[in-house]
């Protein structure tokens, strides 16, 4: 679990490091979200609690784009140019490699973060949500 959260921290200060880097940013900054399906619940709160430990709170100086393909792996493109054209400062892509691709086809000056779920390898299918 400890791992889990340290990973989760990471994450945040990668998050945060694109949006201090950026010369121009909208009056409140957007990390966009590209996902195929539901990301878990558990995952968003530590990745939030990551970001408020470097300074970014959710609706006071950051705010989240989530937008999901639905399992469509085709909408990614689609997706993925419209988060570019809102000009969001961080691209994370939780729909694996066909999210990150979209991301880079879409953007060249966007930074994408492509989320991999290594805690699945080796386990039965459940057991990594009770973990």
């Amino acid at each position: 679990m400890s791992n889990r959260r340290e990973f989760i921290t990471l994450l945040g200060g990668a998050a945060a490091w694109p949006l201090a880097a950026r010369a121009q940013q909208p009056a409140m900054p957007v990390i966009g979200f590209l996902s195929g399906l539901q990301v878990p619940v558990y995952l968003i709160a530590a990745f939030r609690q990551g970001l408020g430990e470097v300074g970014y709170v959710k609706g006071q100086n950051i705010t989240f784009d989530h937008r999901r393909g639905g399992g469509n792996y085709d909408r990614f493109r689609i997706i993925a140019d419209e988060l570019a054209r809102r000009q969001v400062a961080v691209i994370f892509a939780t729909g694996g490699t066909a999210a990150a691709l979209a991301g880079k086809s879409a953007t060249s000056s966007t930074p994408i973060v492509l989320i991999v779920a290594l805690a699945m390898v080796g386990r039965r299918r459940g057991e990594w949500w009770q973990t």
